[in-house]
């Protein structure tokens, strides 16, 4: 069930005046069947979830067609125009650099790029509200940005570090596949972060799209000799604050 400012919101009607895309009108027929009450307080909250969700499949979608490398922390590169590397393998916006500038050149200058998955998620996350916000909004509100996992997160930005069960899975979604039985000469694959693109398929980088199967698939390779213990999907999802994320003026 969806309620707009304490009203229930007819989503026939809501669809034939909003026109929502394919991605879009899952999530809203998702949250309209489902027992849980998503509850927004005004029509502006909701669609900008709306738009943000599906503005992340597409950055997710971008950032598989480009030619950024996966690699490890001790390994990762960055494009040094835009940003400094850290000892610890992040990346740190280069003083004078605008953020729009530097998270559009992971973009235009992909092959300059490598890290693992966790690290990818936030630049997806980054570059999803990029394509929403615009550029002096966004570098007034991410004026120091610092790329790596969810140790150094912007405080907007801090649940997607924060995996937990839920009662329905969306597009936009953060979820996991967790490998156990990982081959300790590849801790970098003791699972994947992945983003939820709808239709059964996920992306993670370093895998690539493909259904659960597929990913879980690729994760098992790198198991220990003689694993009992197949890799699976963790039921739980890391989603930003949309509500908090669409009051910003």
């Amino acid at each position: 069930m969806i309620i707009i400012s304490n009203n229930v919101v007819d989503v026939n009607t809501f669809i034939h005046d909003y026109n929502p895309n394919d991605i879009e009108k899952d999530i809203i027929t998702k949250m309209d069947l489902s027992k849980s009450q998503y509850e927004y307080d005004s029509l502006t909250q909701f669609k900008f979830e709306l738009d943000f969700r599906y503005s992340i499949v597409i950055a997710a979608k971008n950032l598989n067609k480009g030619d950024m490398d996966f690699r490890t922390f001790r390994k990762s590169i960055c494009n040094p125009d835009y940003w400094d590397r850290t000892k610890e393998g992040g990346f740190i916006l280069k003083k004078g650099v605008a953020p729009s500038d530097a998270i559009k050149d992971i973009s235009i200058n992909s092959y300059k790029y490598g890290t693992e998955c966790a690290t990818a998620m936030i630049i997806i996350y980054y570059q999803a509200l990029l394509n929403i916000f615009s550029a002096n909004l966004f570098n007034r509100v991410f004026p120091n940005i610092q790329l790596m996992n969810w140790h150094y997160i912007d405080n907007l930005l801090e649940d997607v570090g924060f995996i937990k069960k839920r009662s329905d899975y969306f597009p936009g979604d953060r979820r996991y596949f967790y490998n156990p039985d990982v081959d300790p000469v590849a801790p970098e694959w003791q699972g994947e972060n992945v983003i939820d693109l709808s239709n059964g398929l996920y992306y993670g980088h370093g895998i690539g799209i493909g259904d659960a199967d597929e990913i879980i698939s690729e994760l098992n390779k790198f198991r220990i000799k003689e694993a009992t213990t197949s890799s699976y999907l963790l039921d739980s999802a890391a989603r930003p604050d949309f509500k908090s994320l669409a009051d910003i003026k």
